[in-house]
């Protein structure tokens, strides 16, 4: 498969894939962290380059409902609105097969309410941050590694110039599980099979 891990710059997601044998490309308009096939610059460059798959991580600075008590300003000066088109135009690529993940968002209510959430802790890490998967033609992450511990260490992370960037990656967990369940398992899926994974 042509893997397109949007909006990554930690090259979590798209190393996963690439070691399960597919051709896995980043694309961000920061620099790659990991060494690897990443295109630095906006993701509509890209988009139509006929991709199979494509996991895309939109920017939630505007979005999550954490940020609520800023959303009138974002409001006001359109950058939300300008956020959710940016989410509708990942959801309206020609891509087949897609994931968009965010944090609890006014996605669900704008647009529409995920597939499903999921937590750290099933995928090895003893942690809370719940993560909403919108699915088109994907079947739901299943749990991998449901682990203890229920700590809420990225949410309580100090304030700082790279707080953003530690709270945006994709747990390693996560990608794998990824990689594991949608790398190894979607293509045999016929198309009604797959019409039938997904409700969007």
């Amino acid at each position: 498969m042509r893997v397109l891990v949007a909006c990554e710059y930690s090259g979590r997601v798209r190393d996963a894939f690439i070691r399960r044998g597919h051709e896995a490309m980043s694309c961000d308009l920061l620099p790659t962290e990991m060494a690897g096939p990443h295109y630095q610059g906006p993701v509509e460059d890209v988009l139509h380059d006929g991709w199979d798959l494509m996991v895309a991580h939109p920017p939630c600075t505007h979005l999550a409902v954490s940020g609520s008590r800023h959303f009138a300003q974002k409001i006001a000066d359109g950058s939300q609105a300008a956020a959710l088109d940016f989410v509708r135009l990942l959801m309206a690529s020609p891509i087949k097969r897609w994931c968009i993940e965010n944090p609890v968002s006014i996605i669900s209510s704008a647009i529409r309410p995920p597939n499903q959430i999921i937590q750290p802790w099933e995928y090895g890490h003893g942690e809370v941050k719940a993560t909403c998967l919108w699915l088109h033609n994907l079947p739901r992450l299943k749990p991998s590694c449901c682990v203890e511990g229920r700590e809420e260490r990225v949410h309580r992370m100090p304030p700082g110039p790279d707080r953003w960037k530690e709270r945006s990656r994709t747990f390693e967990g996560v990608a794998e599980a990824m990689g594991d369940q949608w790398g190894e398992h979607v293509l045999p899926l016929c198309a009604k099979q797959l019409d039938l994974l997904a409700y969007a």
